[in-house]
Formats: C-alpha cells, structure tokens, sequence
C-alpha cells in the first residue's frame, strides 16, 4: 500500500533574541555567541483535504508582557494557506506553554488534541511550583478547561493516528505530556519535534535546551523521533532559525513559510543525535 503523501508546513510568527547559555544545559562553543529563537506553528494539509493545525502560538498580550517580538499573529500565516482559523476542525496542542497553546480562541470549531499526561501536569501540584509554571499563562489553561466541558477536547494516552499517515507520539521530557507529530510526505516522514529540542544542535549534540521536566526523558524523545522519522525521513526542531534555511519556501508566504516536505538539500536534514 502506497504510504499518504501530505503536505506540512512551518509558519513563523515570532522572534526572541537569546545567547548560546539561555538555550543548552550544557553549551557546546561560544557560550555568548547570539542564538536568536524564532517561533513556529504548523499546518498539516493531508491528501483528503482535511486541515490540521498544529499549536497555536503566542498572543500579543502575552508577547509584550514575555518581551518577545510578534511578527504577526499566527492565524494570519494559516489563513494565507486557505486555512482560516474560524474553519479548522482539528488543533494539535504539543503542549500547553504559552508559545504553543495561545490564540486557541481564535478556533472556535476545532477539537483540541492533547496528551491527558499534559492536562494532568497543567492543572495539578507541580503549577505550584515557579519553575514548571513559568511558561504556562493561565487563560491557555483555562481555556483547555473549557474546551474540556465544551466536549472539544480529545485527551490521547500515548499514541494516536489521526488519519492514515498523521499519528501523534507522546516523548515527555520538556513537560509531563509532551507529544510530537509524524507526518507522511512524498519524500519521506517529517517529524514535527516541538519542544523535544528547540534547535538543531540540542538533537545532534544530546544537550537538552535548560526548560525541561525529566532530562532523561527528553535524551529518551531523541531517539524516538529518529526512529519515528526513519531512514529516509527528517526531524524538525521548534524554535531554530535553521529552518527557514532548509526547505522549500512557501510561494504564498515566502517570507514566513516552508514547505517541511521539499528540503533544499540533504546535508544535515538525517543527522543522528551524540551518543
């Protein structure tokens, strides 16, 4: 049987400005050496015409209070792609940091996917500690609450197929109930890693980025999206620049959008994280 050949993209909607030491535990180079952070959503069209969103960004309230530069909202990029948020039936939530799960209003049609693992974490004793709550904003919580009793919350345990060659896989790590995304290309699968590891250097230097709930976990969610990706397929990181480099710009949205499926090149794109 002939494996789906979807299409998925990254759409950038933000920037942060960081060094080296804000994004490794353990630095490789240059501790002080710039290392800007840009911020992604993304969008999985799938050969059946079906549209999933994939996180829903930042608002900009919250990225004037986190001082963080909003490029535009992120709804704005999904619309260019004919999918107007007030349209989408179905949001993939990796999980529930400020960066991922804003703007979750502006879909009022969709059903939210989330790891129960992720709701748990959210809602339960560690939100009592700073550490674990700092990249949570209470309104994105809330609103899970709500989508929860507006029976529009799919809670996963694990892993779940959303149709033949989209599956959802939890890795943990980052937070409680982390999850990535496996999409079936024409050119292979494309993992969309999230939070697992923000920049390309975290995977293939093993040193997890400094917010993380379970180090090991995370080092563990390495070798999971290798394996999910397989030999001919590639990993995307959340937050590095890199990626505008690597694929295919969008001609809709050259600017702001790559097509995950066309990679400009092979270099780098299978690199295997260090022992």
């Amino acid at each position: 049987m002939t494996a789906p050949k979807h299409r998925v993209y990254a759409i950038r909607y933000g920037r942060h400005d960081r060094i080296a030491r804000a994004n490794f535990i353990n630095p490789p180079g240059d501790h002080d050496a710039a290392m800007p952070m840009e911020y992604f959503v993304w969008l999985v069209v799938c050969e059946s015409g079906r549209k999933i969103v994939v996180d829903t960004g930042f608002n900009e309230k919250t990225a004037i209070r986190r001082g963080r530069t909003m490029l535009r909202c992120p709804t704005e990029g999904l619309a260019l792609l004919g999918a107007p948020a007030e349209s989408v039936t179905d949001v993939v939530i990796t999980h529930l940091h400020y960066d991922h799960a804003g703007n979750a209003a502006a879909f009022p049609s969709a059903r939210f996917w989330l790891q129960e693992k992720e709701m748990q974490f959210a809602t339960g004793k560690y939100m009592c500690r700073d550490f674990f709550r700092l990249a949570y904003e209470r309104d994105d919580i809330t609103h899970m609450v709500g989508a929860l009793f507006d029976n529009r919350l799919e809670l996963v345990n694990g892993d779940a197929e959303l149709e033949p060659g989209v599956s959802l896989h939890w890795v943990g790590g980052h937070t409680a109930g982390l999850q990535v995304v496996r999409v079936s290309t024409e050119n292979g699968c494309v993992v969309l890693a999230s939070d697992l590891f923000h920049y390309y250097a975290n995977f293939s230097e093993a040193s997890p980025f400094p917010i993380v709930f379970h180090p090991a976990e995370m080092l563990d969610g390495f070798r999971r999206a290798e394996a999910l990706a397989g030999r001919l397929g590639w990993t995307v990181p959340g937050h590095d620049p890199e990626v505008m480099n690597r694929f295919q710009p969008e001609p809709s949205d050259p600017e702001h959008t790559v097509r995950l499926w066309e990679p400009l090149s092979d270099q780098s794109l299978h690199a295997r994280p260090a022992p």
